[in-house]
């Protein structure tokens, strides 16, 4: 069975930093392309950070350019995004999914042909 499990989330301070884990089992994520989504209460999903197969390729919503690094570990099966600066708008429910029919980066292509797609893991930002 190929999953994606979501760890690392949390109750974190604006300002501070937390670390984000999408591991894979059942499949090796060497040929997926990888993204990062969220969905607040009463909006829709977009796609934060998403990150190409090779790892040579990656894309960051403008609001989190900067405070955000998506990386990936093909030995460990995990993709991590690394939250820096945190603020308030961040705060959403966290997937992540794969893709290993694109070779893009971009959120909304790997979106369109996800293949699968995690629980997800809660991000507060709150003092």
């Amino acid at each position: 069975q190929l999953q994606v499990v979501e760890s690392g989330g949390g109750l974190v301070q604006p300002g501070g930093s937390l670390r984000l884990s999408c591991a894979a089992s059942g499949f090796t994520l060497d040929y997926y392309a990888i993204g990062w989504f969220r969905q607040a209460p009463g909006k829709e999903r977009e796609g934060v950070s998403c990150i190409s197969s090779s790892g040579g390729s990656t894309y960051y919503i403008d609001s989190v350019k900067g405070r955000f690094t998506i990386s990936r570990d093909n030995a460990k099966n995990t993709v991590y995004l690394q939250m820096n600066s945190p603020n308030p708008k961040d705060t959403a429910l966290y997937y992540c999914g794969a893709s290993s029919r694109t070779l893009s980066s971009s959120c909304q292509i790997i979106n369109r042909y996800l293949e699968v797609w995690g629980q997800g893991t809660l991000v507060t930002v709150s003092s």
